[in-house]
Order: structure tokens, then sequence, then C-alpha cells
């Protein structure tokens, strides 16, 4: 089996999302996981790929009972290969399939991480990515008010499960993010 190339995932992603704000956090997911995958001596195309179409299928199958299995049938009939259906299922809490690989590790801790640091961006007052530090994102992480519907347990056990203390991988995430600024229009 073989895996997409960017161009093709990025088509993919296309055609089954509209939502530029969804399309945006691919972008933002996919950064993250490339620049680990370049720590740690992996294939960033393929990691990037895996999170370019995380939530590939997201917008036509929501439930929580559709997402991300649908996306995998779709996957698997492509041929694409079962590591990065795996890590895409394995992304989800709900699916009970466990995370394994350093890509499936990787793919969990990004994914929230990703929508607080958009927040955090969102309620500066010049609305840049640039101005974000990790100790902004910190102090917005204490406050439960903000930012409410982002799961602070599941970061803080995606980036204990990926081997990285909490702080390194807000920073991580934020840099791969500042990296593609404009974008994420950020």
């Amino acid at each position: 089996m073989s895996w997409p190339t960017r161009e093709e995932a990025h088509a993919l992603l296309k055609e089954y999302t509209k939502n530029e704000n969804l399309i945006k956090h691919s972008l933002a997911v996919e950064a993250a996981v490339q620049d680990y995958a370049k720590k740690f001596g992996e294939d960033p195309e393929k990691w990037g790929v895996t999170g370019l179409l995380h939530d590939f299928d997201y917008e036509k199958h929501p439930s929580l009972g559709e997402h991300p299995a649908k996306g995998a049938e779709i996957l698997r009939k492509k041929g694409y290969p079962e590591e990065m259906i795996h890590a895409i299922l394995s992304h989800g809490e709900h699916t009970g399939v466990p995370r394994e690989s350093l890509l499936d590790k990787a793919l969990y801790a990004v994914d929230e991480l990703t929508g607080l640091i958009v927040a955090v961006a969102l309620v500066r007052p010049s609305k840049h990515i640039g101005d974000v530090s990790v100790k902004s994102v910190m102090k917005k992480w204490k406050d439960k008010a903000f930012a409410r519907g982002v799961d602070r347990k599941n970061i803080e056990k995606g980036a204990k499960d990926f081997g990285v203390s909490l702080k390194d991988h807000i920073s991580h995430v934020l840099e791969s993010m500042k990296r593609i600024s404009i974008e994420l229009g950020l």
C-alpha cells in the first residue's frame, strides 16, 4: 500500500471539507506532526499527510459513531497504508483503537492543542499567532471558561504518553503553527 503524496492528501481533504476552519485545523496538525517527525528522525511527508487527513471526513460524518471510522473506510478503499489509518483511528478517544506508534501518539497529542493555540491567538489584540507565547497559552490554560470545548486533560495525557513535557509540547506546536501562520490566516 502506498502513501498518498501531499498533493493527493490535500485534494482529498478539499474534496470532503469545505469549512475553511477545518482545513486550517488540518494544516496546523500537519505542520506540528511534520516537525515532530523531523525531531524523532521519522518521515515528515508520511506524518504530514496523516495529520492533513486525520479529520478529512469530519464535516460529512461528524458524529462519534461515524468519525473517523467512515474516513478509515474511504482511505482503505483508496489503498492507503494501515499505519496511517491506525493513527487516524487512534486519534479519537472514543474509537478504542490504542495509540502504539510514535505517529499515533504525535497525532493525538497535537490535535486538541492546535485548537487552544488558535483560540489564544484570536483573543490577542493583533489576532496574530506571532504574538502568542507559551506563557500566554499557559495563562489561558488555567482559565477553564476559556475555550471550554478544548479537553485539557486529553492534551496533558497526549503530551505525557508522547514523552514530552506540557510546556515543551506547547512550544513545539506553537512554533510549528507560527511557521505556517500565513496559511492559517493568523
